[in-house]
């Protein structure tokens, strides 16, 4: 049986990978931060499909956090087959509204969390000649939106980029770019949501359907709903000049209120 680990578990895009690969058989290693919601998840995924799951309390945005995760994955005798850096956050406000602090607590988690754990999983399954790697990213990094669309960009061009070098080593790696899910992401930054139309809203559960098929298929990117496939085909057509005034535009209406 191989083994699942999720940053960010407990909620969102997260909790279900953990619902799905868990239906699947997969067991799991649940990374987040509030051991109690961690040990709850962990029991009801138990419970209801019989595997096992593993809690793993750890804080992304601290070096001890990190590290502890990265030992788990390097561990060889019991091997994880699967990892999904999913762990994010956003930041309400424009550039210099938002502290510098909170700033460089995104970076720490969106891309040096992400570097380590891709790096200390990688490793390890390129050893044994097979797995796979799944960096949450999402569809603003495809276009000019302040820090979290430049980190999220960094994911997706950092994981096309191991995807190449570790061509032929067994070892799968995707970027999975989301729009808008139903998840606890903009409550937690006190971000307002009721000016977001609805065909903008992806499910959760869905979402993950179409990336693990997009992981299976051998892609690098997965961009996984027609809706956002169309909107980011007219991305690639306009000009930077233009786009950059569009999303402006765009981040002040559906973006935090």
């Amino acid at each position: 049986m191989t083994t699942a680990l999720i940053t960010g578990a407990t909620a969102g895009i997260g909790a279900a990978f953990a619902r799905r690969l868990a239906a699947d058989g997969h067991n799991l290693v649940l990374v987040a931060r509030d051991t109690k919601r961690l040990q709850e998840q962990a029991t009801e995924l138990h419970d209801r499909h019989g595997v096992e799951a593993e809690v793993l309390t750890a804080d992304l945005s601290l070096d001890e956090g990190i590290a502890a995760v990265e030992t788990r994955l390097a561990d060889r005798r019991d091997p994880v087959d699967l990892l999904v850096n999913n762990a994010g956050f956003g930041n309400k406000g424009r550039f210099l509204e938002v502290s510098m602090a909170d700033e460089l607590t995104m970076l720490k988690v969106h891309c040096e969390a992400v570097l380590r754990l891709t790096s200390a999983a990688a490793g390890a399954m390129r050893e044994r000649g097979r797995g796979g790697v799944v960096n949450v990213a999402s569809v603003a990094a495809f276009v000019p939106r302040g820090t979290y669309g430049a980190s999220k960009a960094w994911v997706v061009q950092f994981t096309q980029g191991t995807a190449r070098d570790l061509a032929g080593t067994g070892v799968r790696m995707m970027a999975l770019c989301p729009g808008f899910v139903r998840t606890e992401f903009h409550a937690r930054a006190g971000m307002g949501t009721d000016n977001i139309p609805g065909w903008m809203w992806l499910d959760a559960d869905k979402l993950v359907a179409a990336a693990l098929t997009d992981l299976a298929r051998g892609k690098t990117v997965s961009v996984p709903d027609p809706r956002y496939k169309a909107l980011m085909g007219l991305v690639k057509l306009a000009p930077r000049g233009v786009l950059g005034g569009m999303t402006s535009k765009t981040g002040r209406k559906y973006g935090p209120q």
